[in-house]
């Protein structure tokens, strides 16, 4: 998950957020933790929205997506999450500077 999360977001910062490892871009990107039956995947409410058709088949929360630990992570799903929050982020920044 962590070389999935640094070429889709690259040139971010890592960093431990709320105790778990995240990826920052001028703001947090995303952030990930394991627990006892799932990795917890915390890419914010807009883009479980944005992927809310992709991601039917995992347990979902407001800003949050689980990950079952008995099947191999969705990685090209969790990439195309992760550069999708870099865009957002960039596109934030672009309505505050006008």
């Amino acid at each position: 998950m962590h070389a999935c999360l640094r070429k889709s977001a690259p040139g971010a910062k890592e960093s431990l957020k709320w105790g778990m490892p995240a990826f920052s871009y001028r703001r947090i990107l995303v952030a990930f933790a394991a627990h006892k039956h799932h990795i917890g995947f915390y890419p914010t409410p807009s883009a479980v929205k944005a992927f809310a058709r992709d991601l039917l088949k995992f347990a979902t929360a407001r800003g949050s997506i689980q990950f079952p630990l008995e099947k191999p992570l969705p990685l090209p799903l969790i990439g195309k999450i992760t550069a999708f929050r870099v865009r957002e982020s960039i596109e934030e920044d672009k309505k505050w500077r006008t």
